[in-house]
């Protein structure tokens, strides 16, 4: 069954730019490796606060690895709000 993720986090304002291209990088380098293109959204009246969103996602079992690597090799911890932390969900179609 295919999973939709979503990852949500705050940035840390005067790291926005980087940010932005740091989860292009990531976003990239996401497809790359898993076929799945991922997107980025900013919640509206808050725009540091990001979400990525990855759908489908067939297989989760290669899919985390990817996604976990692309995080840590990119840096994305740097570029987040003091004490943010980037927050995962996995959710799936019950009618599917």
């Amino acid at each position: 069954m295919p999973l939709s993720y979503y990852v949500y986090y705050r940035v840390a304002p005067e790291r926005a730019a980087l940010a932005r291209e740091r989860v292009t990088a990531l976003l990239g380098f996401v497809a790359r490796a898993t076929g799945v293109t991922g997107r980025l959204l900013s919640k509206r009246g808050e725009p540091h606060l990001w979400m990525e969103v990855y759908e489908p996602v067939a297989e989760a079992a290669s899919f985390d690895p990817a996604l976990a690597r692309g995080v840590r090799e990119l840096g994305l911890a740097e570029v987040l709000a003091p004490g943010a932390q980037r927050k995962q969900e996995c959710f799936e179609d019950p009618c599917a």
